[in-house]
């Protein structure tokens, strides 16, 4: 064999152990526990009586054909053990139907904070062949608050925060369970000299919440690019693919989610709990 084959051959055959090695410690970070990511953000706007107010934050579990009643357990148990005052499922909970995937979303009733459970729609509680609909009456039963381009009060302390959240852009006209996000309903005539958190599936949806003087962002969608080169593709779509980032005056927070899309395996970016500390 000639020295430039053996090369060649030598070559090939290392970058095939790696990408080897590289797949198989992937699907060990999809299939393993999340990291829980713990952060305080400053909230110029915030009344000091919120200090230290907890938001756990998860997004994109994709309940699925590959993933079973466990991987929601886990999720619920690692919630818990925040001790979190309010947590908000910021979309993409489902790849299925009530009918198909309502046993692995059962655990979801046992979820515990202060103030309550929230969730908004992701891109995929469009694709399901039942819509959106019959999971925001499912989480409903389960005692998580869908939030349909409205606002709540968290009263904590002797003062108000204002969480919004907004439905998935993949919707139609902004309508109901089936419609798109209507930043209007959800966010205006409010009392502006209070801060307001809103949970948004998708990053770009922070360009809108900035012109209505959001404080925070919360968002998934990106799973933090989950493994190169998607990493790359995202971010030309969206603003921030994981971690803090700012929109004009608005902070966003980009959680990489806790399940994963497609095949099971995440390099890079393994999958994500978080737990946020308002702060003025």
């Amino acid at each position: 064999m000639g020295r430039r084959l053996f090369i060649g051959r030598t070559v090939a055959a290392v970058a095939g152990v790696g990408a080897l090695a590289a797949v198989g410690s992937g699907v060990r970070t999809a299939l393993g526990d999340p990291v829980i990511e713990s952060a305080g953000v400053r909230l110029p706007r915030l009344d000091p009586r919120l200090n230290g107010l907890r938001l756990a934050v998860v997004s994109d579990i994709h309940l699925g054909p590959l993933t079973g009643v466990g991987h929601t357990e886990r999720i619920v148990r690692m919630i818990n053990s925040l001790e979190a005052d309010v947590v908000a499922i910021v979309g993409d909970l489902v790849d299925g139907t009530v009918a198909e995937l309502g046993p692995q979303a059962k655990p979801l009733r046992n979820l515990e904070s202060r103030y309550g459970s929230y969730f908004v729609t992701g891109n995929h509680e469009y694709y399901t062949a039942g819509g959106p609909g019959e999971w925001i009456e499912e989480l409903r039963q389960l005692g998580v608050r869908p939030l349909q381009n409205e606002r709540v009060e968290i009263a904590h302390a002797g003062a108000v925060l204002d969480l919004a959240g907004v439905n998935d852009i993949s919707g139609g006209p902004a309508d109901g369970a089936s419609g798109g996000p209507d930043f209007e309903r959800a966010l205006g005539g409010r009392d502006r000299s209070r801060s307001t958190v809103l949970l948004a599936h998708q990053p770009v949806q922070a360009d809108e919440a900035a012109r209505y003087g959001v404080d925070l962002q919360l968002s998934g969608h990106t799973h933090g690019g989950q493994m190169a080169p998607f990493n790359l593709l995202v971010s030309l779509q969206q603003p921030i693919v994981s971690g803090f980032g700012q929109v004009g005056d608005t902070r966003v927070y980009v959680t990489r989610g806790a399940g994963f899309w497609g095949p099971p395996v995440r390099v890079g970016a393994p999958p994500e709990i978080t737990l946020l500390e308002l702060r003025g």
